[in-house]
């Protein structure tokens, strides 16, 4: 099953505040993940903060094309809660 993703706010540099709809949220920094030709023009913080919530793909998508799986967010959310 996909998780939901319901809300995505910036939260500074490369990193975003992510809720999903079963209550898991929580904050994951990007900077690591930002390589390739789709995904270097976000390594600039003005370009990276113009993201949209796209609810028909169920994910983060930017101007630039990109975007993440929602199934990669929501385990980069719980992996980073496991660690804490």
């Amino acid at each position: 099953m996909t998780p939901q993703l319901m809300g995505a706010e910036y939260a500074g540099d490369c990193r975003l505040h992510l809720t999903f709809a079963d209550g898991t949220e929580g904050e994951i920094d990007l900077k690591d993940e930002l390589w390739g030709p789709v995904f270097e023009p976000l390594r600039d913080v003005e370009v990276f903060k113009r993201f949209q919530l796209n609810h028909e793909l169920n994910t983060i998508c930017w101007e630039t094309g990109a975007d993440l799986a929602p199934e990669f967010l929501y385990e980069a959310v719980r992996k980073k809660q496991s660690a804490a």
